[in-house]
């Protein structure tokens, strides 16, 4: 079972990689069209430490956190893992929609 789920995460990181990486092209092209001027992609409430203007240090972060539980295979960590995943995958999927 778990392996499946280790899998399944991977995957799910690679997808999220994927769409930030054209995200933040996209954001680098509105913030020369000076349309971007926000300070972070997420709150400081958000499950993510990291705090950054483009996606990659949150997707760094969530890569990190995966190779902690592999280490580890701690329940508390794969659940905060999943919900930094899925917030990912929501302001991404809003970014794209917003955007394409």
């Amino acid at each position: 079972m778990t392996k499946a789920i280790e899998q399944q995460l991977i995957e799910n990181i690679s997808v999220i990689l994927k769409k930030s990486l054209t995200a933040d092209a996209t954001l680098a092209d509105l913030r020369e069209k000076q349309k971007a001027s926000f300070k972070a992609v997420f709150t400081a409430d958000s499950a993510f430490s990291s705090s950054a203007d483009t996606f990659q240090p949150y997707v760094e972060e969530v890569a990190n956190d995966l190779l902690k539980w592999q280490a580890s295979k701690d329940q508390a960590q794969l659940i905060g893992l999943v919900k930094k995943i899925e917030q990912l995958f929501t302001v991404l999927a809003n970014f794209e929609q917003s955007y394409n």
